[in-house]
């Protein structure tokens, strides 16, 4: 079956996908995207989702390509036709279409909208998390609005093409204190030797991952101890445990931060309970 794409209002065989080469986000990266999970045929906390989406797209004036609840009629239509049941959800929203120019075009250009959608077998994830993953460190480069969710991740892709020829999984960055901000694509975390989760304040500097923040949920109902601040990477190599989050890893033990293996260099206990109690706590819509 051929994949199906939704873009500027038409659905279309992915294969023949298409915008316009004068659209912004392909001339200056000016848009924004989200990736929401789909388990079971359900949206995971696309309510979150689509609050951080109206949130980027205020941060960058960008007009909302449509209202709230069309967008969802959208987004489940995608599904449907792709036959989605586990997998995930790709939305893009651009300034629009107009001629070259770095200031923005009239407000009445249109934004324009892209949403993708594919399937992934939850099996090849779980057991990628039974192994647990490597990471490595690098100088973060990226600019100071990380928190807007936009599509210009030239610094991301160089990072993760980096660890990708390391062996590693994921890329942590780490700011010119010594601190981990968070992955090229991911939420960084550790687990002290008290079995304290630290992962760096949502305020500055990272993006309010919506993964994340179900952690943080499922951590307050089990009775974790949170730290929201900074870590250095010298207190990540001595962690009893490590992980990431992401709405496309979930919850994902780290067993090796550069050439130090993090606790018996396994996946850690807390690390593998949030990730098998981590849809117990989440926003299902059907």
């Amino acid at each position: 079956m051929s994949r199906i794409a939704y873009v500027n209002g038409r659905y279309v065989r992915h294969a023949d996908a298409a915008v316009h080469i004068e659209d912004r986000g392909y001339q200056f990266a000016d848009g924004v995207y989200e990736v929401c999970e789909v388990k079971d045929g359900s949206l995971i906390d696309m309510t979150r989702h689509l609050d951080r989406l109206d949130r980027s797209l205020n941060e960058l004036e960008i007009a909302q390509p449509m209202g709230r609840r069309a967008l969802v009629a959208v987004m489940r239509e995608v599904i449907r036709q792709n036959r989605v049941k586990n997998g995930m959800i790709y939305l893009q929203v651009t300034r629009g279409v107009a001629p070259r120019d770095h200031v923005f075009p009239a407000a009445t250009v249109p934004p324009s909208l892209v949403i993708t959608s594919r399937a992934a077998d939850p099996r090849k994830a779980a057991r990628t998390a039974e192994d647990g993953v490597a990471v490595i460190t690098l100088p973060d480069n990226r600019w100071e609005r990380v928190d807007i969710k936009s599509v210009s991740l030239l610094p991301n892709v160089i990072a993760k093409e980096k660890a990708r020829r390391a062996g590693a999984k994921e890329a942590w960055l780490v700011d010119a204190d010594g601190y981990v901000t968070e992955g090229a694509s991911t939420n960084a975390w550790i687990v002290t030797a008290e079995g304290s989760l630290v992962t760096r304040p949502a305020e500055h500097g990272i993006l309010r991952g919506i993964t994340r923040a179900a952690v943080l949920d499922l951590a307050a109902r089990e009775g974790l101890t949170v730290e929201e601040r900074p870590f250095t990477v010298e207190e990540a190599y001595r962690a009893r445990e490590a992980f990431i989050t992401a709405a496309t890893t979930l919850v994902m033990p780290v067993v090796r931060i550069d050439d130090h293996a993090i606790g018996n260099g396994q996946p850690g206990s807390i690390a593998t309970a949030l990730r098998t109690r981590f849809h117990e706590v989440v926003e299902r819509v059907g």
